[in-house]
């Protein structure tokens, strides 16, 4: 499948900031960019950094006044799905280092507090069979309602809420993996089909030596995602820091089956 991308930012500042952008498609074995294109309004400074675990890049820049951002991409996905609840764990002690650090709780996912929970709701599975059983419960028991959260809002808060969007949805699932010594992860990502059409947040588990995309939302699939980037949470892929104060002005995010 190639996917093409089309994104617009537009933000006013009311002096120089410093702002740290990460919405380029990541180009990785499992998807191919095939084009792409970023261009910004003037700025005093474009430099790239390596983004978490290598996984794709972020951009500074340094910009002033109206600060504008057109980036579009045609990536082909070239991933190959498996039967997520016919995945075995890995145990713990055969973890790589990298895959341990999405063990521990972070910020929006206070995996720590779920335990007991997990284990009465999801104990009598493990591996994949475990995280599909999670993330149909996930669906079933919340509600998708656009601005019942915010930046502030975690794991803990989405689960008794039952309601939140993608990035709850993704933080709730990451959380209740991780309660079960599963490593998961939060994945910042493109995807069609998307209601209403907008940067997507999906969770990656890490099952059978491989990482596994899986969206609790059911909007989107491994055959059609397309990862932008990875973190511990949401804290930690933001499409955009801004270091400074901003003024939203507008937002479009396209993305189309080719």
């Amino acid at each position: 499948m190639i996917l093409s991308v089309d994104v617009h930012l537009q933000y006013r500042l009311s002096q120089p900031t410093d702002l740290l952008l990460q919405i380029e498609a990541a180009d990785l074995a499992d998807q191919t960019v095939r084009q792409t294109h970023i261009s910004f309004s003037e700025v005093e400074n474009v430099s790239r950094i390596t983004a978490d675990d290598g996984l794709g890049e972020r951009i500074w820049l340094r910009a002033d006044g109206l600060f504008q951002c057109d980036y579009r991409a045609d990536i082909q996905i070239n991933r190959p799905v498996r039967d997520l609840s016919t995945l075995p764990a890995t145990p713990p002690h055969q973890l790589s280092g990298e895959a341990v650090r999405y063990l521990m709780p972070s910020r929006y996912c206070p995996s720590d507090e779920f335990q007991t929970f997990v284990a009465a709701e999801f104990g009598h599975l493990s591996g994949g069979a475990q995280i599909a059983a999670m993330r149909d419960w996930i669906e079933r028991s919340f509600q998708y309602v656009p601005g019942v959260s915010n930046a502030q809002t975690t794991a803990m808060d989405s689960f008794v809420q039952r309601q939140g969007i993608c990035r709850d949805y993704a933080h709730v699932l990451v959380t209740l993996a991780r309660a079960a010594t599963i490593p998961a992860r939060f994945a910042s990502v493109y995807a069609p089909g998307v209601t209403p059409p907008d940067f997507h947040a999906v969770a990656e588990v890490y099952l059978d030596g491989a990482w596994h995309l899986v969206d609790p939302t059911s909007m989107a699939t491994p055959h059609d995602i397309v990862r932008i980037g990875i973190g511990a949470d949401a804290a930690n892929v933001a499409f955009l820091n801004i270091f400074g104060q901003a003024e939203f002005v507008a937002q479009s995010v396209s993305v189309q089956a080719a």
